[in-house]
């Protein structure tokens, strides 16, 4: 630790005042040269008097709390970076190397300034050296056709809100504020537009109806709601009335809400489940005086539902009609299929006699033919021709020529 003088006034000062200023909450350098030949010795940086309790850190300790030391021996400099800037850091400082005799010092004032930003903006995508340029709103327009913008100077937080989404809006976003210090600072936000299925059921007067709401692990710590209305950030929350509204079977998915003697006036728009934000379910209720089962219609919209599961009761009641139909219908198709097999079969066996009998006759017609020609050509020459009957001659030709016509039949 280097051997410091109770004042300033036995200080040696080896250059000017250096002028430094930073912003709050940023970081500051504050760099010190020395001369050469002292670049073994020690260096610190030192407040108010430069006392022993005054010295904030020295290069035998490279790290101390906000406080971070570098000696650059070739450049014959030290910096000091202050992290974390606050108003009260703001003030004179020394920067000391340590020698025989007295020790050098070099005179600092801290200055402190509040980073105002001059602007806030949103853009898609992940490119912060463009997306100032190719900003979907800023702070200077408040509204952007789907877009409204949102600041509290308060918290420093500003907020962009996108109404009627869709799936196109779904993607990398980044969220920047510019600063006085020149450097833009950025947060990454990923939205992520998933599709909800808007489920219809019908309910019984006088009957209870029971629902199914998500309960992710997640969002465990979340309130589980039950509210009624058009919109689900805007709808009155039912669940007080345990009476007609019974919270039961709570798990680590889901939880089921029934609501007991069901009336004309319950039927409306409903929301239920363990975040308004992001786990719920929209549901459609019609009550109708009939007595008929509850039915479940999906119909796709631009928000995000878990599941949904109507009465038991209704559900045994369907099996018990659907299930003795089905089965009907097998026997049905049974009989069809035996019948077809049956007229096939009786097919093959006609087709084949008749078969047999056309064999049959053409066979005996062909040995007609060929018993004809062998008597023709038999009486041919065994009867010597007459060449002096012209007649006779002309008439065997002539039979012999028929004979071969009829066998080319």
């Amino acid at each position: 630790m280097p051997s410091l003088p109770a004042g300033l006034s036995c200080v040696s000062i080896a250059a000017g005042i250096i002028h430094v200023f930073g912003f709050e909450g940023r970081d500051v350098n504050i760099s010190c040269s020395y001369n050469q030949g002292y670049e073994r010795y020690e260096k610190y940086l030192c407040k108010n008097d430069c006392d022993y309790s005054d010295v904030l850190i020295t290069t035998l300790k490279k790290e101390k709390g906000n406080y971070y030391i570098h000696d650059d021996t070739r450049r014959r400099v030290f910096t000091v970076t202050i992290s974390d800037l606050h108003f009260d850091y703001a003030g004179k400082y020394w920067c000391g190397v340590t020698k025989r005799g007295k020790d050098l010092y070099t005179e600092v004032k801290l200055e402190v300034r509040k980073d105002r930003c001059c602007n806030t903006y949103i853009c898609r995508g992940n490119r912060p050296s463009t997306c100032l340029q190719q900003a979907v709103i800023t702070s200077d327009t408040k509204q952007k056709g789907r877009l409204s913008f949102n600041s509290d100077t308060n918290t420093s937080i500003f907020k962009v809100t996108i109404s009627k989404l869709t799936l196109r809006d779904s993607g990398p976003y980044l969220c920047g504020v510019q600063r006085n210090s020149g450097v833009d600072v950025f947060s990454a936000v990923e939205l992520e537009v998933k599709k909800l299925e808007l489920f219809h059921i019908s309910g019984i007067v006088g009957h209870p109806v029971t629902l199914q709401c998500p309960n992710p692990p997640e969002q465990r710590d979340k309130k589980m709601f039950l509210c009624k209305g058009d919109q689900h950030n805007n709808c009155t929350d039912i669940m007080e009335n345990r009476r007609k509204f019974m919270l039961h079977n709570v798990s680590s998915s889901c939880f089921s809400v029934t609501i007991t003697d069901l009336e004309a006036a319950d039927a409306g728009t409903y929301y239920c489940g363990s975040d308004s934000q992001l786990s719920y379910i929209k549901i459609q209720l019609t009550v109708v005086s009939t007595d008929q089962s509850s039915t479940v219609s999906p119909i796709i919209t631009d928000e995000q539902i878990t599941s949904l599961t109507t009465s038991p009761h209704l559900t045994d009641v369907t099996l018990f009609y659907i299930l003795p139909a089905v089965l009907a219908l097998l026997l049905i198709l049974v009989f069809l299929l035996w019948m077809v097999l049956k007229y096939k079969s009786r097919s093959k066996k006609v087709d084949g006699v008749g078969l047999n009998v056309l064999n049959s006759d053409v066979g005996m017609i062909s040995n007609d033919i060929h018993e004809l020609q062998e008597n023709a050509f038999y009486m041919n020459i065994s009867s010597p021709p007459n060449m002096s009957n012209h007649h006779d001659i002309y008439n065997n030709i002539l039979y012999r020529n028929n004979l071969s016509q009829l066998g080319n039949m």
